[in-house]
């Protein structure tokens, strides 16, 4: 079937941006100092291969393209974080010059203090919590919106989603390691005297940051790496991207939108970010779900399928 072609097509392209970042990751350790933790990386694999082989039973032998479909987006997932991980920490490692203070002047000339917002979550540490809780919830709603879309028969935008993520994380990736920054909190030299109330979920990743740039920490791992891009803000354009990917499921998208609203909301204290961090992660969002819309387009007019409309994808698919 054409639509068939469309999405095994679009999971080729898929496959291969994995491969390349992975190969990249793979001869670092050959052109610098950088090693390999290859512990971390055997939980990724063995989900990855235990998925893509029941995505390939679901395909070949008990036809089940939502179930396939569910299977092998989440194993792109879960292969590309495992590999864009360490693809960051390289890209660090080129210790450019620190932006902090000119992304501190951008903030101030737009009015926006980001110290009162501070303040004002530390004399409300009941609002701050529910904040936390939804920053950290994305992980939970990467996996949703891979079964969601794929469960609703919505099989070409589960490939646009994945494809948006991928694309979003190699800019901001790509961007970081121009731009490079340490973030609000080690910039403004806050302690835990300065914020009794809150902690940022990020304060351990500044460690690994300063030591890649010092050339201290060498260690390529995707369990238990950190999240070490500031500029743009990889959360705020993930938040984008969740939120438009999963609008034309009914009775979803209210839900998501809120909840990604809040997290934009929670991402310049919980992610250490400067309030321009945010906004060019959402152009970043805008740019790349462009990009992989017009990416599906192409595979789809390649096999004489023209893509439908965001709100009709699932009839193209064979949804409801």
């Amino acid at each position: 079937m054409p639509e068939t072609a469309v999405l095994r097509r679009l999971d080729h392209l898929i496959w291969t941006l994995v491969a390349i970042v992975a190969a990249i990751v793979l001869a670092a350790p050959l052109l610098s100092r950088f090693h390999i933790e290859w512990p971390a990386f055997a939980a990724p694999l063995g989900a990855c291969l235990a998925m893509v082989g029941a995505a390939w039973f679901y395909r070949r032998w008990r036809e089940d393209a939502r179930l396939a479909s569910g299977l092998e987006s989440t194993a792109q997932v879960v292969a590309f974080a495992a590999v864009g991980a360490p693809l960051s920490y390289l890209a660090a490692s080129a210790n450019l010059p620190l932006q902090d203070h000119a992304f501190d002047l951008m903030d101030r000339a737009l009015g926006l203090d980001w110290k009162a917002l501070l303040d004002g979550l530390n004399s409300s540490p009941a609002l701050y919590k529910p904040l936390r809780l939804i920053y950290l919830s994305l992980t939970l709603q990467m996996t949703i919106a891979v079964l969601c879309l794929a469960f609703t028969g919505r099989l070409v935008e589960v490939r646009i989603y994945t494809l948006a993520f991928i694309l979003a994380a190699l800019a901001t990736i790509a961007i970081s390691a121009v731009l490079p920054a340490a973030g609000v909190w080690p910039y403004y030299g806050l302690t835990a005297a300065d914020s009794p109330h809150v902690t940022p979920a990020v304060n351990t990743s500044w460690p690994v940051f300063y030591g890649l740039r010092d050339g201290s920490f060498r260690a390529l791992v995707a369990v238990g790496s950190e999240g070490i891009i500031t500029f743009p803000s990889l959360h705020a354009a993930l938040a984008v991207i969740l939120a438009a990917t999963l609008w034309p499921v009914a009775y979803l998208r209210w839900g998501v939108l809120g909840v990604n609203t809040v997290m934009l909301a929670a991402t310049p204290i919980d992610g250490s970010h400067y309030f321009v961090d945010v906004f060019a992660g959402i152009a970043v969002a805008v740019l790349v779900l462009l990009a992989a819309r017009r990416m599906a387009a192409r595979a789809a007019v390649k096999h004489s399928l023209l893509p439908a409309p965001a709100g009709k994808t699932a009839q193209l698919a064979g949804g409801e």
